[in-house]
């Protein structure tokens, strides 16, 4: 019955006076159908591109004489799907939001609160150092100054600088350590 429920339907619509059941509609019915189908389109797209060609081909076969009823019928479905395809190219497909999987890309809370409570934990680590020990390291490390800069600007050799940023490195790897 489901190769013949779409011809079945579409015979019953038409009405006698217009000199589309002169011939029996069965077989370019599921001719259209397949031909929709090898382009990809499901069984059910298919059967509702039939539909509305055949309701074209009612349209024009009242309006004027249709030479080749089941030509125009199997143009009248491929164009038809041609015109979907470019809506759906132009639009994007239309998803159900039950089937969308939709991904948040901020952080999750608890990542939140860690990373804020890291942040605290290097305040008071940073708070720990040396006056000049942290002045040295936060120089190097936020504002990107060289061991030479910072010499030149705390009056100090390369090595005093280099063992000012150790220190801090070491002792905040340590005052960190399980964070």
């Amino acid at each position: 019955m489901g190769d013949l429920s779409i011809a079945h339907e579409l015979r019953v619509v038409s009405s006698p006076g217009q000199g589309l059941n002169e011939m029996d509609w069965r077989h370019p019915l599921l001719q259209v159908r397949a031909a929709l189908m090898r382009r990809g389109k499901s069984r059910e797209d298919a059967d509702d591109l039939v539909q509305e060609a055949w309701i074209r081909l009612n349209s024009y076969s009242s309006a004027g004489a249709v030479e080749k009823p089941a030509a125009f019928l199997m143009r009248a479905a491929i164009n038809l799907s041609i015109d979907v395809h470019r809506v759906k190219a132009s639009q994007g497909e239309e998803v159900l939001l039950e089937e969308a999987i939709l991904v948040d890309p901020a952080p999750h809370a608890e990542a939140v609160i860690l990373s804020r409570e890291r942040v605290v934990r290097v305040g008071v680590c940073l708070g720990r150092l040396t006056g000049r020990t942290r002045q040295i390291f936060l120089a190097h490390r936020l504002d990107g100054l060289t061991y030479q800069e910072l010499a030149q600007l705390h009056d100090l050799s390369i090595t005093a600088v280099e063992k000012h940023v150790a220190k801090a490195t070491l002792l905040l790897t340590r005052w960190m350590e399980g964070w």
